[in-house]
């Protein structure tokens, strides 16, 4: 269904005003103007017919079928209440993170969101950019920091606009699953006209979609997988923190029982040996809920016959709502053994008799979590371009704003509040029914967290021959480009004094200025060889200098053959969230490896759980460093069948991160890093409070593997028909993180837990009259489960979806397209690692999608 356009010979161009006769025309990867298509780095585009074909709504439904997608890349699938990049996505190149992704528009940078994913992977917000206003994409699947600077070590999307387009097109489109929720409607209008040296395109974007809960999937209704799959080896994940909860002793949280007393009790199906659990996926967003509006507008004036004026506008609000189940706590309550709501204030028998007391308990009384997100993204770019002497010139300044607000506005409760309602007997957390709405209201909070990132810069570039050489003209690319970054990332007050429990939130703020200068040279050594030689050099207000060289050529020993090939060095400046990273909570869920070897599996000590993590931004960050190179031969059989394969390769060194698990284990007994609750018995170090955490340039990662891409196209008496099969095998992927004695360990090989080795996607179209249709078969192989989780031995199984898509062109004006993705409604694999029983960051949970959808063209 994508019928892709790969290879320096087959690469999409776009085109550029040129003087006298000949034209030249702007590649992705290059800042060198060219009189032909062809490029030395592996190259794909999109176009937004093709886009069309694959039935997705946005972006990011696109790049999550294509091979070279890895972890990392991420939708707002799995979006919760504890998520911190809500209504976000972005994607990752080759596995290597959405923060190694260099994401353009137009050619130039956009500014991040300012909600890292995570808490520190710095993203753009691919969901900024609607369809409609999309002519192609192109991606460049090789380090590119040296053409474009940092951030581009595993590649580059360079997103372009339409901006030529003259008449009126109106578009409406409309869906929805079979298994429930996740409708959508997407209505645009696409505006264009020109002539006399002036051009304006203007695009509105309107789209909805309806949020899928967990619930809404018969394989993830319920936390219980072990109950819901009836599989020895699957795991109950219900939180520990139950409704009403568990009792406690204050002096020792592990002498406790599950509230079976008074009025309200746990109920007897969530009562698993001394606890009260709670069921708590029924209530989570699987795909949020959400609604976007968007403008997009190109505009170009000619001068005069060698000067040009642009601008570009573009604009978006979204909004998002994600909910969760209610706030649990873990042992954060206490209540004192002469409070007036003490369950054994009158059983002076019972050993919890006078005795101060903790708990477990989710705070559903006052409902399940419900945050709404709204972010405002403008993009504004102004500019002039032309060309003197044959030599092409561009200068342009650009500014980006986008601001996210964020609110917790049901099921919140403020922790201190919730404390002061304990003691003064307003609240009784055991017997929920019998407490007041005034003692709820007082108890309840809302939440804020406002975030801003910005990006200003100013840029020029020009380019032209240098001289003729045997074989052609030797041409020379130069620029420089100014840029100012800042993002600001600040949560409500009760969330910096550690009131709000058990929803995570970020804190973060930071700006940096960055100065580069570049230089790219092109080459014709021989008459079917071709050099590009290209170096850039960055200085950076918070780090330091940076130079990046890049060699690349193209080589035709035939007509039907060209080889290509590049080597290059890149790099990732520290994002400003993770220099600049406030106290933030985290969730993870780890194994208490130092109190499992002491004590055995007390309290599942030995088993995942969630522990709540403080993570602090780290000024002393260096940056990622990698070196690359890749290698490809395409071959041409005729005009209807072609074949690439390239090897691509990379070194990354001092990879930016935490490893949480690691600091868990191997500084778990020192209370300056772990946190916990004293004991009497000498030989139990305790539950765990709190575990402190930074980040740093703590790794290493070697990849590689292949691109295979085979297009064959075939003219019939029934049609035109295209056929495209394109594959990313990974022959390597080497995690490399802090061992014992200074040493390195492996943290991740090709084919462990969302490391496939495998995807491939094979496109089939056929074109006839007024007629087409397309189907497209998806592929995600096997990979291991997870080690994290204990299920290093487990599989998690391939992964095949089905797309068609039929349209009829009713008249010249009209056309009416019907298609349906996952066409079989393919289930995601079962995997052990979490509750909802799939891995979210790699398989889809919508199911089947169908839809219909009408373009008219006055």
């Amino acid at each position: 269904m994508l019928g892709l356009a790969s290879t320096g010979t087959l690469a999409f161009a776009e085109e550029a005003k040129v003087g006298e006769s000949v034209e030249r025309i702007q590649v992705t990867g290059s800042h060198i103007k060219r009189q032909d298509l062809e490029g030395p780095s592996p190259l794909t585009s999109i176009s937004s017919e093709d886009i069309a074909k694959t039935g997705v709504t946005d972006l990011i439904g696109l790049f999550t079928k294509l091979p070279i997608s890895g972890q990392g890349t991420f939708s707002t699938q799995g979006n919760s209440s504890d998520d911190t990049a809500n209504g976000g996505s972005s994607v990752s190149i080759r596995g290597l993170g959405a923060d190694s992704t260099l994401i353009l528009v137009n050619g130039r940078r956009v500014s991040v969101s300012p909600f890292a994913k995570g808490i520190d992977t710095a993203f753009v917000d691919i969901n900024n950019i609607p369809l409609s206003a999309i002519k192609r994409v192109d991606i460049l699947k090789d380090g590119a920091s040296a053409t474009y600077g940092s951030d581009a070590i595993a590649g580059v999307i360079n997103i372009v606009l339409k901006d030529d387009f003259e008449g009126v097109e109106l578009s409406a489109k409309v869906g929805g699953t079979s298994d429930g929720g996740g409708d959508e409607q997407n209505f645009s209008m696409l505006w264009g006209s020109g002539g006399d040296g002036v051009n304006h395109t203007f695009i509105v974007d309107y789209y909805k979609r309806g949020e899928i809960l967990y619930a809404d999937r018969d394989y993830s209704r319920s936390a219980n997988q072990a109950g819901l799959t009836g599989r020895a080896d699957a795991v109950d994940f219900r939180s520990s923190s139950g409704f009403p909860g568990t009792i406690a002793l204050r002096s020792d949280p592990t002498d406790r029982m599950p509230d079976t007393f008074g009025n309200d009790v746990c109920p007897a199906d969530q009562i698993v040996g001394d606890l009260c659990r709670y069921d708590y996926a029924p209530h989570m967003t699987m795909v949020p809920s959400t609604e976007r509006f968007s403008f997009n507008y190109m505009g170009s004036y000619e001068i005069n016959d060698s000067v040009t004026a642009f601008t570009e506008l573009n604009g978006q609000n979204a909004r998002s709502t994600i909910k969760g189940a209610g706030s649990p706590s873990f042992n954060e309550l206490f209540m004192d053994g002469d409070n007036v709501n003490h369950p054994f204030a009158n059983d002076p028998t019972h050993p919890y008799y006078q005795q101060d007391l903790t708990m477990r308990r989710r705070m559903v009384d006052i409902g399940n979590r419900l945050k709404e997100a709204d972010t405002d993204y403008y993009r504004s770019v102004i500019g002039v371009k032309g060309f003197t002497n044959n030599w092409d010139w561009e200068l342009a300044y650009s500014y980006i704003k986008n601001e996210t607000t964020e609110q917790g506005v049901d099921g919140f409760p403020n922790m201190r509040r919730v404390q002061e309602a304990i003691d003064s007997g307003l609240w009784n957390p055991f017997e929920p029914s019998a407490n007041s709405a005034e003692s709820l209201a007082y108890i309840e909070t809302t939440t804020n967290r406002i975030g801003k990132s910005t990006n200003r810069s100013f840029d020029g570039s020009i380019s032209g021959s240098i001289m003729n050489l045997e074989h052609g003209e030797l041409m020379l690319g130069v620029g420089f480009e100014h840029r100012t970054e800042s993002i600001s990332d600040n949560p409500d007050d009760q969330y910096i004094r550690g009131e709000i429990f058990g929803t995570e939130a970020t804190q973060a703020n930071g700006e940096r200025d960055n100065n580069a200068i570049f230089a790219e040279l092109g080459a014709p050594i021989l008459e079917n060889l071709e050099m590009q030689f290209a170096i850039r050099y960055e200085d950076y207000s918070d780090f330091g200098t940076t130079t990046d060289p890049k060699v690349a050529f193209l080589w035709a020993p035939s007509e039907d053959m060209t080889v290509r090939g590049s080597w290059g060095t890149a790099f990732r400046a520290p994002s400003l969230h993770q220099l600049g990273l406030g106290r933030t909570d985290e969730s993870p869920n780890l194994v208490d490896t130092v109190r499992c070897n002491a004590v055995g599996n007390v309290n599942k000590a030995c088993e995942p759980q969630e522990y709540t993590a403080v993570f602090e931004g780290n000024p002393d960050l260096g940056p990622e460093e990698s070196e690359s190179y890749n290698v490809g031969v395409i071959y041409e059989f005729d005009n209807n069948l072609s074949f690439s394969v390239d090897y691509y390769n990379y070194a990354i060194e001092n990879i930016i991160d935490s490893d949480t698990q690691f600091v868990f284990t191997n500084f778990g007994a020192d209370p300056a890093v772990v946190e916990r609750i004293p004991t009497a018995d000498p030989a139990d170090p305790g539950e765990v409070v709190t575990i402190f955490d930074s980040f740093q340039n703590i790794g290493d990662l070697n990849t590689s593997g292949l691109d295979i891409d085979i297009q064959y196209a075939l003219d019939t008496d029934m049609g035109a028909f295209n056929f495209n099969y394109v594959l990313n095998y990974v022959l390597e992927f080497e995690d490399l993180r802090p061992g014992a004695n200074g040493g390195q360990r492996v943290n991740a090989v090709e084919g462990d837990f969302e490391q496939p080795e495998i995807r491939w996607t094979f496109n089939s179209s056929w074109a006839v009259e007024n007629m087409s249709a397309s189907l497209a078969v998806n592929y995600i192989g096997e990979f291991a489960g997870s080690a994290d989780a204990g299920f290093a031995d487990k599989t998690v199984d391939a992964m095949t979806t089905v797309d068609v898509t039929y349209s009829y062109l009713v008249d010249e004006n009209m056309t009416l397209t019907l298609g349906v993705t996952n066409l079989f409604n393919e289930e995601p694999p079962f995997s052990h690692h979490d509750f909802m029983g799939f891995v979210n960051s790699t398989h889809s949970g919508q199911g089947r999608f169908g839809y219909a959808k009408v373009v008219y063209k006055l």
